[in-house]
């Protein structure tokens, strides 16, 4: 298990009713929301450094990308990423 260090979280009161709603793992699912929130924003770093030395993205590598991240439903899948 990685190190862990405890800290105090204030969120409000109705949010912290539906998360319990959600699961007895308070702790990791908050974990697992925090994680994913760090690689979304390391990504959008990471492509934002891409187009400043590339270039914008072309319409056939937004589409592609599209692909590979909704597979072949398309945007009909779009709801699921978000």
């Amino acid at each position: 298990m990685p190190s862990t260090t405890r800290i105090i979280v204030t969120l409000p009161s109705d949010q912290v009713a539906e998360l319990r709603k959600l699961t007895d793992n308070v702790s990791g699912y908050v974990a697992e929301a925090v994680a994913r929130q760090i690689r979304r924003q390391l990504l959008g770093d990471d492509l934002r450094r891409y187009e400043a030395e590339h270039g914008p993205f072309s319409d056939d590598e937004l589409a592609g990308a599209g692909a590979k991240i909704l597979g072949s439903g398309g945007a009909s899948k779009s709801a699921d990423v978000a």
